[in-house]
């Protein structure tokens, strides 16, 4: 059985910085696709930034140059460093892994195991 578990959202003021966290239970991390999603109220669910298991990462225009992915292997722990957050990223952020290979990181429907989400709030 496979678990995600995220941490670290919370309320900021527009320019300001989070990082989120998601600790991965019950299966070799090391050899997971990964990724960051978001959903705001009324809006669809959207790929936010992904990381293979080989480093590889994508990110939606939306972010790059102001979120960075990363993971520690030993720890189990992906993370999601914000920065310049702004009101637009306001959101519920989830973290999704899958075993199989050749994932679409920005994809959700290629992501089997998800988190219970955390939420952002960026505030004007």
């Amino acid at each position: 059985q496979v678990q995600l578990v995220e941490s670290g959202g919370d309320s900021v003021q527009a320019g300001g910085s989070l990082t989120l966290s998601c600790g991965v239970f019950g299966y070799a991390y090391s050899r997971a696709s990964m990724g960051w999603f978001r959903q705001a109220p009324g809006k669809e669910r959207e790929g936010v930034a992904g990381i293979d298991s080989d480093g590889s990462t994508s990110y939606a225009d939306s972010v790059k140059g102001r979120f960075t992915i990363s993971r520690d292997k030993v720890k189990n722990t992906l993370y999601l460093q914000m920065n310049s957050l702004k009101p637009e990223d306001t959101a519920m952020y989830y973290c999704a892994a899958d075993f199989r290979s050749s994932r679409r990181l920005l994809r959700g429907s290629d992501f089997a195991y998800w988190g219970q989400g955390t939420q952002v709030t960026v505030s004007s």
